[in-house]
């Protein structure tokens, strides 16, 4: 061998063990990326399944708050649907008495309703046609007994039921419907203590 070809020959081994090392340098820092990359990719990655799994309880949360407001909602309905009902079946019951009780009930509420003032009491035309002979004296001493009279009306009046009292001018309606909405909540409580104790 020439000493140009040693001469290449060892630029050509000192460049490869150059190389190698170059080589082997950049390996090692691509080991050390690497390692360092997955060690990141790891830590975000559980990370990302704990946040998973705080957001899978909360919405569990959400979800099963959300289904206990619409439960409580819907009972809720449901009770005040059957007290609706309960309160209409009464209202009919009441409207639907033979003449004896409702009068009996007409009277009670004239013992409410009468006032310590001369006035004039009308009633419907069905109700004047079935009034009892002696209630006008029955009107008269609940008048009386509130401190002041009440003329009962011949003409009738387009209600339903129950009468309309007037007082100077002032009517106050003492309809039964009159009285069941002006009743309403108290009689809604009471409904609702008999359902749900």
């Amino acid at each position: 061998m020439t000493g140009l070809e040693k001469i290449v020959n060892q630029i050509q081994e000192e460049a490869k063990q150059e190389a190698d090392a170059v080589l082997a340098e950049a390996k090692e820092k691509a080991d050390a990326i690497l390692s360092q990359a997955e060690k990141e990719a790891e830590q975000l990655s559980a990370d990302i399944l704990r946040k998973s799994e705080k957001d899978i309880i909360n919405y569990r949360k959400r979800a099963q708050s959300s289904m206990d407001l619409k439960r409580r909602t819907a009972v809720l309905t449901a009770k005040q649907e059957m007290i609706s009902h309960m309160l209409e079946k009464a209202y009919e019951a009441v409207c639907s008495e033979e003449a004896p009780a409702y009068f009996q009930r007409i009277e009670k509420m004239l013992a409410a309703y009468a006032q310590p003032s001369a006035g004039k009491i009308f009633f419907s035309e069905k109700d004047l046609k079935r009034m009892p002979a002696d209630f006008s004296s029955k009107i008269e001493a609940a008048a009386k007994a509130a401190g002041g009279s009440l003329k009962l009306s011949e003409e009738s009046i387009e209600i339903e039921n129950g009468f309309v009292l007037s007082y100077g001018g002032i009517e106050e309606n003492c309809t039964l419907k009159a009285v069941f909405d002006a009743k309403k909540d108290e009689l809604t409580d009471q409904v609702h203590k008999l359902l749900y104790r």
